[in-house]
C-alpha cells in the first residue's frame, strides 16, 4: 500500500486500538502504520514513524491529548491529527481544537464515517462533527464580537478560505495569481485581524463563518 494513508492510533484503552485497527485495516488506501496507549507514547511514535494522520484520544494517563498535540505542534511534525474521543464538553473540544487538531469527532461515530474523516483530514480539511461545531459557534458568539471578520478585504477573505480548504501559500499564489510573498502578507494580515495564532485557527473559524468553498 505504497500511496495509503498511514495512520498512528493513540488511545489508553487497548480494545479501542484493537477495534479501530480491525476496521482501519480493511480500508484500501489506509494503513495502521502503529500505536500508543498515551500521548508521551504517541510523539515519539508520530516522530519515529511520521503518520500521515495521527487518531488521538484526549483523556489520557500521563500527557493527555492536548499536551501531545502542543507538542507535535513544537516540533513541526506534519502528521494531522484527528481527535476521536468520547468527551463533549466545551472545555474539552475548544482546547484539542485551539492546539492544533485538524479534526474532532466521537468514538460512537459511523466507522465509514470516521474513514471518510480520516480522509478528509489527510486531504488538509477541517472535519468538525455538528455537535462540535455548534459548540464552537456557541463560544465564538460569546466571546466574540460578530463584525471582526468585517475588516477584512475581500482578498483577504479570498485567501481564508483557501486557507480552510487546505492549500498552501504557493497553491494560494496560484490560484489568485499573486505572488507568495503577497499570499505571506495577506495570511499575516488575516491572523491579526482575526486575533488568531496560526493558520489551522484561521482555517476553523473560516469553517464556522461559512468562507470555505
Amino acid at each position: 500500500m505504497a500511496d495509503a494513508i498511514r495512520v498512528l492510533l493513540v488511545d489508553d484503552h487497548q480494545v479501542v486500538r484493537r477495534g479501530l485497527r480491525t476496521f482501519l485495516e480493511v480500508q484500501d488506501d489506509i494503513e495502521v502504520v502503529g500505536e500508543a496507549a498515551d500521548g508521551a507514547e504517541g510523539v515519539a511514535q508520530a516522530e519515529e514513524l511520521r503518520p500521515d494522520v495521527v487518531l488521538m484520544d484526549v483523556k489520557m494517563p500521563g500527557m493527555d491529548g492536548v499536551d501531545a498535540l502542543r507538542r507535535l505542534r513544537e516540533l513541526d511534525n506534519p502528521a494531522r491529527v484527528l481527535i476521536v474521543t468520547s468527551f463533549t464538553e466545551q472545555r474539552t473540544v475548544v482546547p484539542a481544537l485551539r492546539a492544533g487538531a485538524a479534526g474532532y469527532v466521537y468514538k460512537d461515530v459511523d466507522p465509514d464515517a470516521l474513514a471518510g474523516a480520516i480522509r478528509s483530514v489527510y486531504a488538509g480539511h477541517i472535519l468538525l462533527q455538528p455537535e462540535v461545531a455548534g459548540v464552537l459557534l456557541s463560544q465564538d458568539e460569546a466571546n466574540s464580537p460578530q463584525s471582526r471578520g468585517g475588516s477584512l478585504t475581500e482578498r483577504e477573505r479570498e485567501v481564508l478560505g483557501l486557507i480552510a480548504d487546505g492549500r498552501s501559500n504557493r497553491e494560494i499564489a496560484r490560484a489568485l495569481v499573486l505572488s507568495e510573498k503577497t499570499v505571506k502578507t495577506h495570511v499575516s494580515n488575516i491572523l491579526m485581524k482575526l486575533d488568531l495564532a496560526d493558520r489551522t485557527q484561521a482555517a476553523l473559524w473560516a469553517v464556522r463563518h461559512g468562507l470555505t468553498g
